[in-house]
């Protein structure tokens, strides 16, 4: 659980990562490998304190193997590398049906890369006036794909549920019936 919440804190993920689906599904190695963690030290050679330095590390390698698959997992569910297309493509058909502003999806590809934008740096980047940019930017917050704390804090790229399924869909798969 403390490596949960570490991981947590420190990756920002809002919890759709974590290490503990992978500790799950080595559940007997996990236990088998902590519980060593707390035997005495075998000799002079397995650490300085009482209990085996040794374990310890066999611990820390396994439980950073158990992250890099679950890395590797993520990523085959996410497609990190084709979110962009998911989402520009989302973007252009938003437009096309006059739900989106033209030029919005600059926007969401600059909050791509960036990870947040100065309100004030939108209508340079789209070569706007502050007036249409502002409106732009209302319309991507109405939809829920962008998101801010107040009027004046920089925008950030957000994950609506409604459009969870179709910008990650390894990740939320379309629900069945629908």
């Amino acid at each position: 659980m403390m490596s949960h919440a570490i991981l947590l804190d420190q990756l920002d993920t809002g919890a759709i990562w974590s290490a503990s689906r992978g500790l799950a599904r080595h559940e007997r190695e996990y236990k088998e490998k902590l519980m060593a963690c707390d035997r005495q030290r075998r000799n002079d050679l397995d650490g300085r304190g009482n209990l085996s330095e040794e374990a310890l590390a066999d611990f820390a390698e396994f439980f950073l193997r158990v992250c890099l698959d679950q890395v590797e997992f993520m990523e085959a569910l996410v497609q990190p590398d084709r979110l962009r297309a998911r989402l520009l493509l989302w973007a252009e058909e938003e437009i096309r049906r006059d739900a989106l502003p033209p030029r919005a999806d600059q926007i969401l590809e600059a909050l791509l890369y960036r990870g947040e934008l100065p309100r004030g740096d939108v209508a340079g980047l789209l070569g706007v006036s502050d007036r249409h940019a502002r409106r732009i930017t209302a319309s991507l917050i109405e939809h829920g794909i962008v998101s801010s704390p107040s009027t004046r804090a920089p925008l950030r790229l957000a994950f609506p549920a409604h459009l969870a399924s179709r910008l990650m869909p390894g990740l939320f798969p379309e629900r069945v019936g629908r």
